[in-house]
C-alpha cells in the first residue's frame, strides 16, 4: 500500500496523503482544526518526556493556567496585543448572558501568567521563578492551513520565567533554545540553524527573539522553536517586581519560550518516503515489529514460539516490541502496513529462518535486509537502531548544507530563491525598510540572524554597509 503521490512529485499532496494514510491525524468538522491520532500523539508524548526531563533538571515546574484571558489583560501591552489581535478568537457570551468583558481564547499566556507572577513574587528569594505549561492554543489563522504545520488549534508548551537580573534572563533565553536544538537534532534527527529574529519578526513585546529554523524537503523553512528575552516590559505592565537585597523595589527580567506540534509535521515531512512514515528510533513509540510467517498450524506454533522469545529478548534490551500475530492478514500486507506506519525495524520469522536459528531483519529507512542469529539480536538490533538514527540525521544535514547559498545582490537573491530554494544568506544593513522591500520582491522573510556574525559587503538591497548577515527563505 505505497502512497499514490510521490514525495519528489506533488509534495503537498504527498504530505496530506501521508499524514492521513499513516493514521497520524484526521480532519475535524471545524475548519482549520484536526484530530491528532494515537500514533502521532505518542510521538508528542515522547517529546514531552524528553523536554520535561531537561526542564526538571533546571528546576522548571509544570503548571496550568486558564485558557480564557480578559481583553483588558491583552491590551495592557500595546505591541503584544497588536501582534496577536488579528488571530484572537473571542468569547462574548456565556450561556444566555452577554459577557461584560470579552474573553480571548488563549493565543499565548504571558498576560494571564504574569498576573499571577505579580502575586507570587515578593522578594529576591522568590527568584528565579520558572514555570511551564503544556496546553492548547487558538490562533484564528487565515493563511494556508496544513495539518500539524499550521492549524487554528495546536498543542504546545510555553515556558515562562522571572529573574533578578538581565544576565540571568539572557542565559535562560539561550538555555531553552539549546534544549530545543538538542531535541531536534539528537532525537528528531532534524538539523536546525540557530540565531536571532529581526526586529520585525520578533515576538510582540520582547526585547529580542531567538529561533531555531529547519529546512523542509520542498525547500521551505520551518520555525521549530523560539525563545524570547522579554526584558522588564511585561513586568512593568503587570507589576512583577520584588524587594532586592538592598530593600529596594526592582522589576523582574522575564523570558518565555515554546515549541509546538508543528515539530511533528517537520518530523513527518523530513524523513518519510513514498512507502509512508519514517520515524527516528529515539522518538519512535514502537521500535520493532515482529512478523511470524507460517502456513500450517504446526509451523505456526513453532514460529510463534520463536517470535515470543525474540520479543522477550528485545524487551529486556529496553526496546518497544510488537508481535503481529494476525492470522487474517498475509505477510505481504503486514510488511506494507508497517512500512506505512514507520516502524524502524521489522523482523520476519519463518520456517527457513528457524532452520538456520536466525531471523530476517529489515531496516525501515533503507529497506536493507540481513539474516541475524537469534542469539545476537539483543546486541545487534539496538546498534542497528542507533545507526538508523545517525543515518537519518546525516541525510537531513547533507540536504540542509546543500541548500545554504550566498547572494550578494537582489538579483542573485531572487534568482537563488527561485532556482535553488532553501536558505540564502546575504549582507543586510539592518534597515526594516530594506527587509520589507526584499519580502515584497521575493516572498522571502529573514528567518534568522546568526549569533556569530561577520557581515561582509554591502546590503543586498540598498548597497549600504551591512551590519549583519541575514538568512532569507520562503517559509511555512
Amino acid at each position: 500500500m505505497p502512497l499514490k503521490n510521490k514525495k519528489a512529485g506533488n509534495f503537498t499532496e504527498w504530505y496530506l496523503e501521508l499524514v492521513e494514510s499513516a493514521e497520524l491525524m484526521d480532519y475535524s468538522p471545524i475548519q482549520g482544526c484536526m484530530t491528532i491520532r494515537p500514533r502521532a500523539y505518542a510521538v508528542w508524548e515522547a517529546y514531552q518526556a524528553l523536554l520535561n526531563a531537561k526542564m526538571n533538571a533546571d528546576a522548571v515546574s509544570n503548571a496550568y493556567f486558564p485558557m480564557f484571558i480578559p481583553e483588558s489583560f491583552l491590551t495592557k501591552e500595546a505591541a503584544h496585543f497588536e501582534g496577536f489581535a488579528p488571530e484572537v478568537a473571542w468569547v462574548t457570551q456565556g450561556g444566555n448572558e452577554e459577557l461584560a468583558e470579552k474573553l480571548a481564547v488563549r493565543p499565548t499566556s504571558e498576560t494571564i501568567m504574569y498576573h499571577h507572577f505579580a502575586k507570587w513574587i515578593h522578594s529576591w528569594r522568590d527568584l528565579p521563578l520558572k514555570v511551564n505549561q503544556w496546553c492548547n492554543v487558538i490562533r484564528w489563522d487565515t493563511k494556508t492551513l496544513k495539518p500539524f504545520l499550521r492549524t487554528r488549534e495546536f498543542l504546545w508548551q510555553e515556558g515562562h520565567t522571572a529573574h533578578a537580573t538581565e544576565k540571568d534572563a539572557d542565559e535562560m533565553t539561550l538555555r531553552a533554545l539549546h534544549w530545543y536544538r538538542d531535541l531536534c537534532e539528537n532525537y528528531l534527527a532534524l538539523p536546525v540553524l540557530m540565531g536571532r529574529k529581526s526586529e520585525s519578526e520578533k515576538f510582540p513585546g520582547a526585547l529580542y527573539t531567538t529561533t531555531i529554523e529547519a529546512l523542509m524537503p520542498d525547500g521551505k523553512a520551518l520555525q521549530c522553536g523560539t525563545s524570547h528575552q522579554l526584558g522588564q516590559n511585561f513586568a512593568k505592565m503587570f507589576e512583577v517586581k520584588f524587594k532586592d537585597q538592598n530593600e529596594g523595589q526592582t522589576y523582574a527580567w522575564q523570558t518565555s519560550w515554546g515549541t509546538s506540534t508543528r515539530l511533528l509535521g517537520a518530523l513527518f515531512m523530513t524523513h518519510s518516503d513514498d512507502k509512508g512514515l519514517v520515524l527516528p528510533p529515539r522518538i519512535a513509540p514502537l521500535h520493532v515489529v515482529i512478523v511470524p510467517i507460517a502456513k500450517e498450524q504446526a509451523d505456526r506454533d513453532m514460529v510463534m514460539g520463536a517470535a515470543k522469545r525474540v520479543r522477550d529478548a528485545l524487551s529486556e534490551a529496553k526496546l518497544s516490541v510488537h508481535v503481529d500475530d494476525r492470522s487474517e492478514r498475509s505477510p505481504g500486507y503486514k510488511f506494507n502496513e508497517w512500512e506505512l506506519k514507520g516502524i524502524p525495524v521489522r523482523i520476519e520469522i519463518g520456517m527457513r529462518d528457524l532452520a538456520e536459528q536466525a531471523v530476517t531483519v529489515v531496516r525501515r529507512d533503507s529497506g536493507a535486509k540481513e539474516s541475524l542469529p537469534e542469539s545476537q539480536l539483543a546486541l545487534k538490533v539496538p546498534a542497528m537502531l542507533e545507526d538508523i538514527q545517525k543515518s537519518l540525521l546525516d541525510k537531513a544535514t547533507a540536504f540542509l548544507k546543500a541548500n545554504l547559498r550566498p547572494a550578494s545582490n537582489l538579483t542573485d537573491l531572487t534568482k537563488t530563491l527561485e532556482d535553488g530554494k532553501g536558505f540564502v544568506f546575504s549582507p543586510w544593513c539592518g534597515d526594516p525598510r530594506c527587509e520589507e522591500a526584499i519580502k515584497e520582491e521575493t516572498g522571502a522573510t529573514i528567518r534568522l540572524i546568526p549569533f556569530e556574525d561577520a557581515p561582509n559587503g554591502g546590503c543586498v538591497m540598498c548597497g549600504k554597509a551591512s551590519q549583519r548577515t541575514a538568512f532569507f527563505a520562503r517559509s511555512y
